[in-house]
């Protein structure tokens, strides 16, 4: 059916949503589940964005380094919300390709529904969601994987956080990227894995702002605007209840 018919075949079968049936694709392109490989600690993101005929190596790293796209579904929403073009060497044409080839690759019929802001956790929530994790991390709350990336030792040293913020289901990981390696933030960069009850997933990275009037500060990368009138309102709530 996936492929006579595409992913969305798959979604009209009983207790097959669309998240289920681009799992399903996903599998069948590239032999891997990226979701899976991630709770393993074995998740390779740009390896995975490289199975996108187009995309290259250069192109991969630049996709995780600086949109922090590390898995297919959130490669789809930035292919239609014009993320792409913002990168260099990223015209119009080839970002239709992209498009194009990523929608064969995960056996889409019909085109993707758009992000809107309804689908997107709100700051406040992912933030949230961020300090419970480095609470409960700094207490040795959390479940610890082995990571299978920058691990020689096979240690087990990465804690991981499931919880839920309605309607959101929330994975946080401490970033296990090179460049989180290279600069020396694999302590403070968090990862956040969301997805809604039809299991379409996206990511966010959290990290202390290092230059600013956020300074100091956690904010949500690509939704700094929305962070400082997230800590503006807070900010005057404190002011407020003090007098």
């Amino acid at each position: 059916m996936l492929r006579e018919r595409g992913a969305a075949a798959l979604a009209e079968l009983p207790a097959i949503g669309v998240g289920l049936a681009s799992a399903i694709a996903e599998m069948a392109a590239t032999g891997h589940l990226s979701r899976l490989e991630r709770l393993r600690g074995g998740v390779d993101p740009e390896g995975l964005l490289q199975s996108v005929p187009g995309i290259g190596a250069s192109l991969a790293h630049l996709l995780h380094e600086r949109l922090h796209i590390g898995t297919l579904e959130a490669l789809e929403i930035a292919a239609y919300d014009d993320r792409l073009e913002q990168l260099p060497g990223i015209g119009p044409r080839r970002a239709a390709a992209i498009r194009a080839n990523l929608a064969a690759l995960l056996g889409r019929v019909d085109r993707p529904r758009e992000p809107s802001r309804l689908e997107i956790p709100a700051v406040a929530q992912i933030l949230d969601v961020d300090r419970q994790y480095r609470r409960d991390a700094a207490a040795g709350k959390l479940p610890l994987i082995a990571p299978r990336r920058f691990n020689p030792e096979h240690k087990a040293w990465l804690p991981v956080l499931h919880t839920e913020r309605s309607p959101w289901h929330f994975t946080a990981l401490f970033s296990n990227t090179a460049r989180a390696h290279e600069l020396g933030r694999t302590r403070d960069w968090v990862v956040l894995y969301y997805h809604d009850d039809d299991h379409r997933e996206a990511q966010r990275t959290v990290v202390t702002e290092t230059h600013g009037p956020l300074t100091g500060r956690r904010v949500v990368r690509g939704h700094e605007g929305d962070c400082a009138a997230y800590y503006a309102a807070a900010d005057t709530a404190v002011t407020a209840r003090s007098a």
